[in-house]
């Protein structure tokens, strides 16, 4: 099977997982409690694919100067997207109209996702697979979250859901990119790309899912999935 069969393959999870949670945000969104649980269990995930995958590969490039610049590079443009957030959550817009700075922003998290997916189908089976685990867990919560949203500004349930759906075909689109042009690419290019993308996930991780899911009060069960999506992802990465 060729890299760019293999990244289609694999790409289809994360791109049903925006479907998916779509449909269920409008059929039957989470309670704030479960809706914590989750992203409790998907920091934990996505912090393990980190810790175990991505930075290992990383340190064992040996490229240390564009590693360290595709880090910088990678914070800089998520500090810039969640600033954009930010601005944008101060400008409510009017009811029915899709709030254009957050779909950008989530566009673009979409499409560095699936840049990652891509990378890992060049850096090996493993990598390529718990790269998706991750990130199918994590673009589940973030279409379903997106949904929501645009529901809360009188968006239509269908037009709601058609919109999260869309965008998270730009998963795909990151993807295939990125096994096309970085199926050939030297280690320097890769290091500097994989660091990209591990401060991209380490953002989201930090300053978004966490930080969501202590909006609820702390329960040793919200803690606990934390722990539980960590241990799935290192167990599965031991196999």
């Amino acid at each position: 099977m060729s890299l760019s069969a293999q990244t289609l393959v694999l790409v289809a999870f994360p791109v049903a997982a925006a479907a998916l949670g779509s449909v269920i945000a409008v059929l039957k969104p989470p309670g704030p409690k479960l809706s914590s649980a989750i992203q409790h269990f998907a920091a934990g995930v996505v912090l393990a694919a980190l810790a175990g995958e991505v930075l290992p590969d990383l340190r064992a490039e040996g490229n240390l100067g564009f590693a360290a610049a595709g880090f910088a590079a990678g914070a800089a443009v998520m500090l810039a997207l969640g600033a954009l957030g930010r601005k944008m959550d101060r400008k409510s817009p009017a009811s029915g109209t899709l709030p254009t700075g957050l779909l950008a922003a989530v566009g673009i998290d979409l499409l560095l996702d699936g840049l990652l997916v891509g990378l890992g189908t060049v850096l090996g089976a493993r990598e390529a697979l718990i790269l998706t685990i991750a990130l199918t867990i994590e673009i589940l919560f973030l279409a379903l979250s997106l949904t929501v949203e645009l529901k809360e500004i009188g968006i239509s349930n269908v037009r709601a859901a058609a919109t999260s759906s869309g965008l998270g075909l730009l998963t795909a689109v990151g993807a295939i990119g990125g096994a096309i042009f970085l199926g050939g690419a030297g280690a320097p290019l890769l290091a500097l790309v994989l660091a990209f993308g591990a401060a991209a996930l380490l953002y989201l991780t930090v300053e978004e899912l966490l930080t969501e899911a202590h909006e609820q009060e702390e329960t040793v069960f919200l803690g606990s999935m934390f722990f539980l999506g960590f241990l799935v992802i290192y167990i599965l990465g031991a196999l």
